[in-house]
């Protein structure tokens, strides 16, 4: 359980991540062109975005993630 949870967490940050770069890298190269300078995203910049989208989603649903595999089902939805 504790696992699906953890899933679900880091799922929803990789998608963060992913839409930080869609609408991220089209504003930095928009603003670039008008300034008149090269427009240059690195890849690595990208990729160490998604990572660190993706580890901040797994430490803030580790502990909602141990409290709810503690929980029975029923307990869940009724202390919403």
């Amino acid at each position: 359980m504790r696992a699906q949870f953890l899933t679900e967490a880091v799922a929803l940050s990789t998608l963060g991540g992913l839409g930080g770069i869609v609408v991220g890298v089209p504003v930095v190269l928009g603003y670039a062109t008008l300034q008149g300078w090269p427009p240059v995203v690195p890849v690595s910049a990208m990729a160490l975005g998604i990572v660190g989208a993706v580890v901040v989603g797994m430490l803030a649903g580790l502990h909602p993630s141990i409290r709810a595999s503690r929980l029975t089902p029923t307990e869940a939805l009724a202390s919403t």
